[in-house]
């Protein structure tokens, strides 16, 4: 029987890594859509009055659980007065090139198909990124369609295109913008074209200058990034 349940809790642990949830595992398996937002209203700040109690997956440089699990703890990689950018749960037990992060709003927005979504959000996400991973021209934002998410707070994924993926989006329609500001009107009017009322998006750079923004009713994450390391 125990062998029975540890078989059963493995491929749990498999598919919810598949569906690529972002967030620590124990807390991907209860299902639990409200983690970034817990993250971003209790994790953030270490000087709160008890912090550790409030906060369920503290900061690695808070001292609440100095030897803790990577995927039980928050790694902060850049704020402002509007974002936060922290390390995704997927980076934990890769290799030290491997980057995935999340770009979050501090105001509460569910996702691509809420008007408060914040234009700035893709500017700041692009900065870190670049901080993260050089001049790189692989650099990739991707939010998911609100279908194939599992959080319920906007997050904006960090990454690398795959090695084809230039030549595969090169057949698909997409849209150049010059600034990033101008990324979720031309997402929406993409979106509208194309009979999409669900959809993600995924930013690119240019290598002639400025961003190509391509809207797909799939997880773009899933489709053209290296997303994980396994």
């Amino acid at each position: 029987m125990s062998n029975r349940r540890n078989s059963i809790r493995a491929l749990v642990a498999s598919l919810l890594l598949f569906l690529g949830v972002s967030a620590p595992l124990s807390a991907r398996a209860s299902g639990d859509r409200t983690i970034l937002w817990n993250i971003v209203t209790n994790c953030l700040d270490t000087s709160e009055r008890d912090y550790c109690a409030a906060c369920r997956w503290p900061r690695i440089d808070s001292p609440c659980q100095p030897k803790a699990a990577c995927k039980d703890t928050t790694e902060v990689w850049a704020e402002s007065a509007d974002f936060v950018a922290l390390r995704d749960s997927k980076m934990c037990g890769c290799p030290a090139d491997f980057v995935h992060g999340l770009a979050i709003p501090r105001a509460k927005v569910t996702g691509v198909e809420d008007p408060r979504r914040p234009d700035g959000i893709w500017t700041f996400a692009w900065d870190v990124a670049s901080r993260r991973m050089g001049d790189d021209p692989a650099i990739a934002l991707v939010v998911n369609p609100a279908a194939q998410r599992g959080q319920d707070q906007l997050h904006v994924h960090l990454l690398r295109l795959r090695g084809d993926a230039r030549t595969i989006l090169a057949r698909h329609p997409a849209d150049r913008v010059t600034s990033l500001n101008q990324v979720w009107k031309a997402a929406a009017q993409r979106a509208k074209a194309s009979g999409l009322t669900d959809y993600g998006v995924l930013v690119f750079g240019r290598r002639e200058g400025g961003f190509m923004v391509l809207v797909e009713k799939e997880s773009l994450e899933k489709l053209y990034t290296d997303w994980g390391c396994r």
